[in-house]
């Protein structure tokens, strides 16, 4: 439950089909198998208590004492047991018979909810024996063993300390109707939605079914909870696989595959991150009104086992990654061809310095000219060597762009920046941040004045990755007149690059592959007698894929320093010590908040993800913020 992981479970008991006794037993297994993983939630299938397909045994008054008397023994088993157990049972209420769905926690039941939607189609004739709870009156209760319950539609579930905590209950069909239960539970506030299924198996079902659940899940951002009966229900006329899902606004955590037995389904659901996405949306609904039930459950820290993926901007399936990189590259380009459109730029000037964020620019440039129907000899690619340019990159600068039949052109800026540090008292054996920076300018200086001369339009270079660091030098490659890869991350810059490789010539791919296989540099300070880069940019500000880890869950999901810094661990266990991303954790929330100055100020770009940070759109921060609050949390995490 620390840092809002709720540790869910779909269990599926044997089912003996009006069985009522085996099947209590059945239910407290799976009760103690949930207790023993301290599972916060457990939720098991709809009508599991009788079976869901007892048919008009449903009429017997034995069936139904037998029932009730199994909830009341169900409840008093939970007494000692750390999981919120939810459990299909059919029950009777002002005479009508309705398949409810109990809650109970700790020996008590906090509250039934009845189904809404009762399916009367196809295989379905569950009207012959239900009633729906639609019409259940505000405020109802439901006496069970002298105990009055809180019996309703409309009944939400509140931790009493943690507060994210809250789900809502609906019950089979009442997911594929058009109007859904959730939407209303979601709005009135639960991150979660459990659902008490008895859905059969037809071709087709199983992939129908997650498409339901994600979009129900993405459509209310919430987690969902979806527990499905298995084959100890008749199989007279139906087949029951047992398929249970555990979705999180959209993403599969968690799924027990048709026919894979009678297994628990085990993943946690991180309801703070849930709640934090709904403070960002503002077109999520709150204007319903539900009861609020409170019930207690030890806090304790939740084990992990869902995992993390390393490079969240990058998708893990080799596929999804090409699909990716073809899509940002897309988006790139087409916002350049209307930039260069709308002001009737006659050339496009890019600074190539044989790194990866220049290539990539300029393979965009190369997209935008041909969706123009204009030479590609239309962009000027200008290399301008000085101190720390090594015979490396160099070569790279001048193989692509001859390879892909773009102007080059050479400026040599070494005199001009001697000349600098003369005017201004620099000594050249001082390699300090004015040695560097002094050179970052004169670079852009000699681009912007070179568009001046062809009445073009410089195009910056610098990623995401870079913005969120700040590491640009101000008024330098910080500034240009559209910036193609302000969004894109630097670890995914690298995907992109490589996937143009795959797609290109032999000659052009043995270049773009050199690129990519060369340390990410500034090359400002002078090179190695060796001729090898002396300046690596990892070394001083750290792993990329560590900052864009941080980065992702920053600005995506609101997280705070403490639970990044878990993710992290887990993400990274086995290559990064926990000391060593909790030193790269605390330069990125420094760097972060010291450089927004030069996010306030950047100059147009396409975004072309979730998490970017233009001034103009998804991140508005003032210049001057704190970074007290976060760096004070971190310095308190003890690794």
């Amino acid at each position: 439950m620390k840092d809002g992981f709720i540790k869910v479970a779909c269990g599926i008991p044997e089912v003996t089909v009006a069985g009522v006794s085996c099947n209590t037993e059945s239910i407290k297994s799976r009760i103690d198998e949930a207790d023993s993983l301290k599972v916060n939630l457990l939720v098991l299938p709809e009508l599991c208590v009788t079976g869901y397909t007892c048919g008009d045994l449903f009429f017997s008054e034995t069936l139904l004492k037998a029932a009730e008397d199994a909830l009341k023994e169900i409840t008093e088993y939970t007494l000692s047991k750390y999981p919120v157990v939810i459990i299909g049972v059919p029950l009777i209420y002002n005479s009508k018979l309705f398949n409810c769905a109990a809650v109970l926690c700790s020996g008590k039941i906090l509250g039934i909810i009845p189904k809404s939607h009762i399916p009367n189609y196809g295989e379905f004739y569950e009207k012959r024996q239900f009633s729906s709870g639609k019409d259940i009156p505000q405020n109802a209760v439901i006496n069970i063993g002298g105990t009055d319950i809180p019996f309703g539609t409309d009944l939400i579930f509140t931790h009493d300390t943690l507060k994210e905590y809250t789900f809502g209950v609906e019950i089979c069909e009442d997911v594929w109707a058009a109007s859904q239960p959730s939407e209303r539970l979601c709005g009135s506030g639960a991150a979660i939605i459990a659902n008490l299924s008895a859905s059969n198996e037809v071709i087709g079902k199983a992939d129908y079914r997650r498409l339901l659940i994600s979009s129900t899940s993405a459509r209310n951002l919430c987690g969902y909870v979806y527990s499905s009966a298995y084959d100890g229900e008749s199989s007279q006329d139906l087949v029951f696989s047992g398929h249970c899902l555990v979705y999180e606004n959209g993403t599969m955590l968690a799924e027990n595959k048709p026919f894979c037995g009678n297994t628990l389904t085990v993943t946690e659901i991180d309801v703070k991150k849930l709640i934090g996405e709904r403070h960002k949306n503002t077109s999520f609904e709150t204007a319903y009104a539900c009861r609020k039930i409170s019930f207690t459950q030890k806090v304790i820290t939740t084990l992990l086992t869902r995992s993390y993926e390393r490079t969240p901007f990058v998708p893990s399936d080799k596929l999804a990654v090409k699909e990716r990189a073809e899509a940002i590259l897309q988006m790139q380009s087409h916002g350049l061809k209307k930039r260069l459109a709308h002001t009737n730029s006659r050339s496009v000037v890019i600074g190539i310095s044989g790194g990866l964020d220049s290539t990539l620019a300029l393979l965009v440039a190369v997209r935008a000219m041909k969706l123009l129907g204009r030479s590609v000899s239309d962009i000027t690619a200008v290399t301008m060597p000085c101190f720390g340019t090594t015979k490396r990159t160099h070569t790279n600068s001048q193989k692509l762009c001859s390879l892909l039949g773009v102007s080059f052109k050479e400026v040599n800026i070494t005199a001009s920046v001697k000349q600098h540090f003369k005017d201004i008292g620099q000594s050249e054996g001082d390699y300090d941040v004015t040695f560097e920076n002094s050179q970052a300018r004169e670079r852009t200086q000699v681009l912007m004045d070179i568009a001046n001369k062809q009445n073009g339009m410089v195009i910056g270079t610098g990623d995401l990755s870079e913005l969120a660091l700040g590491w640009a030098t101000y008024n330098g490659d910080h500034m240009s007149m559209y910036a193609v890869n302000c969004s894109v991350p630097k670890t995914l810059v690298r995907y992109i690059v490589s996937y143009e490789a795959e797609n290109s010539t032999d000659e052009l791919k043995a270049v773009l592959l050199d690129i990519l296989d060369t340390p990410v540099s500034p090359e400002l300070l002078p090179a190695l007698d060796s001729g090898e880069i002396a300046q690596k940019t990892e070394d001083l500000v750290g792993p990329y894929e560590l900052h864009d880890f941080f980065l992702y869950h920053m600005l995506r999901f609101g997280e705070s320093p403490e639970k990044i810094f878990r993710l992290c661990v887990a993400a990274f266990k086995g290559e990064y010590e926990p000391d060593v991303i909790l030193k790269w954790l605390k330069v990125f929330l420094r760097r972060f908040f010291s450089q927004q100055f030069k996010r306030s100020c950047l100059p147009d770009g396409p975004k072309v993800g979730s998490v970017t940070l233009s001034p103009r759109g998804d991140w508005r921060m003032p210049s001057d913020a704190s970074a007290k609050l976060w760096l004070d949390e971190a310095e308190k995490i003890k690794v």
